[in-house]
């Protein structure tokens, strides 16, 4: 294996106002020294403004809009938590198009914190196992998914990882799935 496994990949991170910014940066720079091209995909204009310990963190410039975004242009997601993020992108048609997109297209993909919900609105929860609190996991159960009660739960090319994760292990897994996938993917090629 190279030491830039992810070289020449694009990922996206789908993320709006108030998503939280630790779950977005630690795979963000794990995924840019293995040499990955990491593009943030937004409803918002221009800027989308992270969430960091209790209020509001860092802008981040947004690379592509979600209107006019295709999972077909991307090779992984990574789509962190935070309730505003979360409730934005629930009311964004969009999100359900780009979302059905990587999981159809049998993609890489970390959904973090509230936004595994949006697997359950977007109806490819059904079957997958999900990693769920005392919150969400009546709500994946009624969408089809297997809730486990673990901070962390890989299932195939799906990451899905509570808020309480512990941020090493996060980056560590979605490194480890993504490189994997990534490249087996290129030496099918």
């Amino acid at each position: 294996m190279t030491d830039k496994p992810l070289a020449q990949k694009t990922i996206a991170v789908l993320a709006a106002n108030g998503f939280e910014e630790t779950e977005m940066t630690e795979p963000q720079r794990a995924l840019l020294a293995a040499g990955a091209v990491v593009k943030l995909v937004s409803p918002e204009q221009a800027l989308v403004n992270g969430w960091h310990g209790g209020s509001w963190g860092h802008y981040f410039p947004v690379d592509v809009p979600l209107s006019s975004s295709l999972a077909a242009d991307f090779d992984a997601l990574i789509v962190p938590g935070g309730e505003r993020s979360v409730q934005k992108l629930l009311g964004t048609p969009h999100m359900q198009r780009f979302l059905r997109g990587f999981v159809d297209g049998d993609k890489p993909i970390a959904v973090i914190g509230g936004s595994i919900n949006l697997l359950a609105v977007a109806d490819r929860a059904k079957g997958r196992k999900l990693a769920a609190d005392e919150n969400t996991a009546e709500a994946l159960g009624n969408a089809g998914a297997e809730t486990l009660d673990q901070a962390l739960v890989v299932d195939g090319v799906l990451i899905s990882a509570r808020d309480d994760v512990e941020s090493g292990a996060l980056r560590d897994e979605v490194l480890r799935v993504f490189s994997e996938r990534l490249g087996d993917m290129a030496e099918a090629a």
